[in-house]
């Protein structure tokens, strides 16, 4: 059983931090913060609106740095996009480097036409979101980290929880939440083939992910957590792939694929503990695993951690990032937790985890590998 039981409080490591965005009064939401190396450059993204998580008109920004350090001044890299009746909402998706090109991957989705406020240009609430529309998997791409394609569309009707990444097949895996796309093409933008843990939900529809859709399934499955959401995934020596999902309880669940992610398991609870947010996992040089996240229940996404494993099953080895407090400075709905969505990048010696403080700055944590 795949296991880790956090103290609440683990010893630190010794690590930097850099600050690359503070929200202003403009910019008060940040969120779903991703990073990557390409070109001796370091190249960050999130998603960015005026006040609320997920409003109209979300759009993507980017700040570059060339020594971890100094980050550029933001700037729109995927700008808000219009959609039928309302402004879309974009939230960043990742980003990978296949051969020698940077893609940037994002999500997009419209609320419904009778549910948005102030003529098209608020979200609902939470409790009034029952329909999207439009839902899908986006990218944009450069070759020299200057030059960006526009926006193009993949064949996924879902939101992207991370960048895809290979498996020992080669084959590549897009984790969302429900619907986990896979593809044999190497560029990472070819066409993908679609499995899940959905089951029958959706009928002789087609299946698709996004906030709406995954409540859904979660009830029609029968499965007894509030909800199952924001997958992440490892691949043991066995080939067994774990994608491992929020449920907003006390613990990870995990679904398992034995056919390189053709089909996959019912997912079950596993003895990871968890504090209700999402979280990244990956793999070091020397071979072993490692979870970054809030595995503290309660702490209202604090402290942020990282755990190694030497198998893939126990993560045993615990260490404190962050767990500095941070108070919230600007109004805007659900911008609840500390230290949220952290998405990790092992790069020359160093493990680097980007994160957001309390949905409004964006900052970076690296840690030397030869200090875990």
């Amino acid at each position: 059983m795949i296991n880790c039981k956090a103290k609440e409080k683990p010893k630190a490591v010794k690590n930097e931090k850099s600050l690359i965005f503070s929200a202003g009064e403009t910019s008060g939401y940040n969120h779903h913060a991703c990073i990557a190396y390409f070109k001796g450059k370091f190249y960050s993204a999130w998603s960015s609106s005026p006040q609320h998580e997920d409003d109209c008109g979300q759009r993507i920004m980017m700040s570059v740095s060339k020594d971890f350090y100094n980050w550029c001044e933001p700037f729109p890299i995927i700008d808000s996009m219009q959609g039928r009746y309302s402004p879309a909402v974009l939230l960043a998706g990742g980003m990978s480097v296949f051969g020698d090109t940077l893609y940037l991957y994002f999500g997009h989705y419209e609320y419904a036409k009778e549910e948005v406020r102030e003529n098209g240009t608020l979200r609902p609430l939470a409790e009034d979101d029952t329909y999207h529309t439009d839902t899908q998997a986006g990218y944009i791409r450069t070759e020299d980290g200057e030059n960006w394609s526009k926006p193009e569309f993949l064949n996924i009707p879902g939101v992207p929880n991370h960048a895809p990444s290979p498996l020992h097949s080669g084959r590549l895996l897009m984790p969302c939440s429900i619907l986990y796309p896979y593809s044999d093409d190497p560029s990472s933008v070819g066409e993908y083939k679609f499995a899940g843990i959905y089951g029958d939900s959706f009928g002789d529809e087609a299946p698709y992910d996004d906030s709406v859709s995954i409540n859904a399934v979660t009830k029609k499955m029968g499965w007894n957590v509030p909800l199952i959401c924001e997958g992440a995934f490892f691949q043991t020596d066995d080939d067994v792939i774990h994608m491992m999902l929020r449920t907003n309880s006390d613990y990870l669940w995990c679904a398992e694929s034995r056919d390189n992610a053709e089909s996959w398991s019912q997912p079950y609870q596993t003895e990871f503990t968890d504090d209700k947010a999402k979280f990244h996992f990956g793999r070091l040089p020397d071979g072993r695993f490692y979870y970054v996240g809030n595995c503290v229940p309660g702490g209202g996404r604090l402290p942020l951690m990282l755990c190694v494993s030497e198998d893939g099953e126990n993560f045993d080895r615990h260490y404190t990032l962050r767990d500095e407090p941070y108070t919230k400075k600007y109004p805007g709905l659900y911008k609840g937790g500390v230290y949220g969505y952290p998405v990790s990048l092992v790069h020359d010696g160093y493990l680097y985890v980007i994160y957001s403080k309390h949905k409004e700055a964006i900052e970076v944590t690296r840690v030397a590998l030869s200090d875990i």
